[in-house]
């Protein structure tokens, strides 16, 4: 499992002290709403929180002492419960879970337990995105080729790259916040909703001092369409990350290599192969993206249970719960060292960019034939003429191949240029004249 390579904050939330410390926090919320609600004696109430402060104190003892019970009562909730008995030690326990069911305790807790991910997550996002802000800035004019299926098409520029990439963790950002606020509710309405044990201001109450709102309407458990889109959220930011590591994967394949992954000092890259430097944390990322995907199955799987509920969905959420968020919060530490480090060869993206002898230029003299008079099809036909020619000459092994001669040594078409017509127009200036603005409206 990958929790252990995330950051402490993270895995300190999905361990069992914390999930225990929130059972505690939960049931003493509803026993002290209960004396308002006039049900549980005050005196009562003071021993039964002296019980839960004494666990407070020694949550692993709880943690151990809980498992131990389980083993015999095969019920997590009864064992805590037991847990809490035996340290209250006086009738006064009898109204410790008073009115309320396992999933009161269970659901109200994963949805402190989400939000309190969710807000780690979006700190994540928040350090992504000024070192991607940063990086876009350094590369905002260097130039490189733009891809379409993989072939040349026109020039962009290395930061315009890392802007498009920065808008996209920005959407993952708004994503993350949105989502914690539709996970933070809870429920403690009792066995099948109906609030038939406990008045709905216990609830309020719970909720309110836990910084979740209560579910309108539940049945035993919170519904988990809820759930699932928390997880199909960790998904998709799962597969932003994914999409930037295929990017990068390529950008460093020996034959492109106009970025690189840091290599530190003392790595090996190969078993086999003493030279090979090659881009595994990305494809670390590729991989792991997958899991958040089939995590996300899973949670869209749980929403359809057996009428108020059924225990289906336990056992999956005690894996993907933890596991997706320890997991996408290890992918964010790992993107952004890689960003901070990424390692640009800006000579290799000019040296890519001449690989196509320049007719990357054609829509421009494309469009420029067409402000002449010409109709589009005529030429459309002119320009892909040159360019197949420029290819002839470059696959005939000359070193004369380049498209814009091409173009002026056919009068068909140099008759509708001034000298140096064409040369101005097949520059890289006139490619990049709104890079500065879309900064802006980018907000970089």
């Amino acid at each position: 499992m990958i929790t252990r390579y995330s950051r402490p904050e993270m895995r300190a939330i999905w361990t069992d002290e914390n999930k225990l410390k929130l059972w505690l926090q939960i049931e003493l919320l509803a026993s002290e709403a209960l004396v308002k609600e006039k049900t549980v004696p005050a005196g009562d109430f003071a021993k039964i929180k002296a019980g839960c402060d004494k666990w407070f104190a020694d949550l692993p003892g709880l943690v151990a002492r809980q498992r131990e019970l389980e083993k015999t009562l095969n019920h997590d909730v009864i064992g805590f419960t037991t847990a809490v008995a035996e340290a209250i030690n006086d009738p006064a326990s009898r109204w410790f879970h008073f009115g309320l069911t396992s999933s009161d305790v269970g659901d109200t807790c994963y949805a402190a337990q989400m939000t309190q991910s969710a807000d780690l997550l979006v700190a994540d996002v928040q350090l992504l995105l000024k070192s991607i802000a940063k990086r876009a800035q350094e590369h905002k004019f260097t130039p490189c080729i733009g891809r379409s299926h993989g072939i040349h098409a026109e020039p962009t520029t290395f930061g315009l790259k890392l802007a498009l990439m920065h808008d996209e963790f920005g959407r993952a950002l708004r994503r993350l916040k949105t989502v914690r606020d539709v996970v933070a509710v809870g429920k403690v309405s009792g066995a099948v909703g109906t609030s038939a044990h406990l008045s709905p201001r216990v609830e309020a109450h719970v909720c309110k001092q836990l910084g979740l709102a209560p579910a309108p309407i539940a049945t035993q458990v919170v519904q988990r369409d809820i759930h699932a889109e928390f997880q199909t959220t960790l998904a998709i930011v799962g597969a932003s990350i994914e999409r930037w590591a295929v990017e990068f994967r390529h950008l460093q394949r020996t034959e492109v290599l106009e970025a690189e992954e840091p290599f530190t000092k003392g790595q090996k890259g190969s078993s086999a192969m003493p030279h090979k430097r090659n881009p595994i944390t990305w494809e670390r990322l590729t991989g792991l993206a997958r899991v958040l995907r089939g995590n996300a199955v899973a949670a869209l799987e749980n929403v359809a249970l057996w009428h108020e509920r059924d225990i289906s969905h336990s056992s999956v959420e005690r894996i993907i719960f933890p596991d997706s968020c320890t997991l996408l919060d290890y992918m964010f530490g790992l993107l952004i060292r890689l960003m901070d480090g990424l390692v640009v060869y800006p000579a290799n993206m000019r040296k890519n960019l001449a690989l196509s002898l320049g007719m990357w230029n054609s829509q421009t003299v494309l469009l420029a034939l067409i402000k002449k008079g010409l109709t589009r099809e005529a030429a459309y036909q002119l320009v892909q003429d040159a360019a197949m020619k420029t290819w002839e000459v470059k696959h005939a092994g000359r070193d004369d191949a380049d498209f814009v001669e091409q173009l002026k040594s056919n009068p068909e078409v140099s008759r509708h240029f001034k000298k140096g017509e064409l040369e101005k127009l097949c520059s890289l200036d006139f490619h990049f004249k709104e890079v500065d603005n879309r900064f802006k409206k980018l907000g970089l």
